[in-house]
């Protein structure tokens, strides 16, 4: 299954999420049999990570089993990753937002990123990721950022957070799309048609 997660709380005025449909259009035309589920993080079944889901990681860490709230809390998160685990496949739609992911998604990985689903850790060794088998697929948009252009254009914390997440949580296969035009001098029309296009490319090989 191919879960698109989608990061922008804009609907129909996203580039991210013109550009995610460009790429599930391409997916369902080279693969009609692969089943597409959305994942939107902002319809509101995504649960907070406050004291009681810390307490419950921590729990959980030093091996203890949460109870009361902490339980409810580590409940919400279980659920939260199953969702997420069920696929073996991921589209992440992620707009840039001061420089980095919108809260949402930074929210979305601190929930599921727990012990024993996300991440395995030994003393000596280290962490280990546990998501294997999987493969992810990124789209990119900023509206002022872009790497050819100066610092005062802004920086990506953008590109390098969510790679170095999925890298750490074991999914190496990642391929990107990214659509960067300076909105406030440029022509954007130009760099759209080529990140469609690439998106479609892309979307063609990540089901090949």
């Amino acid at each position: 299954m191919l879960l698109h997660i989608s990061a922008s709380p804009r609907g129909p005025r996203s580039e991210s999420l013109a550009l995610a449909a460009t790429f599930l259009d391409a997916v369902r035309e080279t693969d009609p049999q692969l089943p597409i589920a959305e994942y939107d993080l902002w319809d509101g079944t995504l649960p907070a990570f406050g004291p009681d889901a810390a307490a419950a990681k921590m729990a959980v860490f030093a091996g203890e089993e949460p109870s009361g709230a902490a339980a409810t809390a580590w409940q919400a998160a279980t659920d939260t990753f199953r969702r997420f685990d069920q696929a073996d496949r991921y589209l992440f739609s992620v707009p840039m937002w001061n420089a980095g992911v919108p809260y949402i998604l930074k929210q979305f990985i601190d929930v599921i990123s727990q012990p024993g689903l996300v991440f395995g850790f030994d003393p000596a060794a280290g962490y280990t990721g546990l998501l294997r088998h999987k493969r992810a697929a990124i789209i990119y948009t900023s509206a002022v950022y872009g790497p050819d252009r100066g610092p005062a254009f802004g920086d990506d914390f953008q590109a390098p957070f969510l790679e170095s997440w999925l890298r750490w949580a074991g999914v190496t296969d990642i391929s990107t799309v990214h659509f960067r035009p300076n909105l406030a001098t440029a022509d954007a029309d130009t760099a759209r048609r080529r990140a469609r296009a690439e998106a479609r490319d892309q979307a063609k090989l990540f089901v090949a």
